[in-house]
């Protein structure tokens, strides 16, 4: 299975693509769609659509996964979120494909044995299960924790840890 996971932010939304199952995974590619400041946000919600939609376009994932969203103590920081995953959520059902969410706990127990770990160890953990040769910046390392929680979910035991919401 070939999963596109998104940790969607305005201004810099991680993305990975990655390929197994609960076994064994691989990463094809990952990175950090970012926007500059001085885009409005309304400029820059369309260009994570449209970066989302180019990297549907080139890899063909079967399936999206997406960060559920977290408690927030601001207002402000919470409708910002919420209108980047709404761009990402668009992407995918544009291109007719399935959107699973995980919550961030989850994930990082399912990743890093702690659902508090931070972000160093999250992206220490991917780097060292996934054989990269380098460390991910923290939004992509997120996307390809993402990726991985949602791969280990093909697992009944572990998808049941998961709580696994399709969207």
């Amino acid at each position: 299975m070939r999963v596109l996971a998104i940790d969607p932010a305005v201004r810099n939304t991680g993305y990975a693509v990655v390929e197994g199952d609960h076994q064994k995974q691989r990463a094809i590619d990952y990175g950090v769609i970012s926007i500059p400041a001085k885009i409005p946000q309304s400029g820059a919600l369309s260009a994570v659509r449209t970066g989302l939609q180019n990297l549907i376009t080139q890899y063909e994932p079967d399936v999206v996964a997406v960060e559920a969203i977290i408690y927030v103590q601001s207002i402000r920081t919470a409708i910002s979120m919420g209108a980047a995953r709404a761009a990402a959520l668009i992407a995918a059902a544009d291109s007719g494909l399935e959107v699973y969410e995980y919550a961030p706990k989850k994930i990082k127990k399912a990743v890093v044995g702690n659902g508090n770990a931070g972000k160093d160890q999250v992206a220490f953990m991917v780097r060292a299960l996934l054989g990269l040769s380098e460390t991910p910046p923290h939004d992509a390392a997120d996307a390809i924790a993402i990726a991985i929680a949602h791969l280990s979910a093909s697992d009944p035991i572990k998808a049941s840890l998961l709580d696994q919401k399709r969207v």
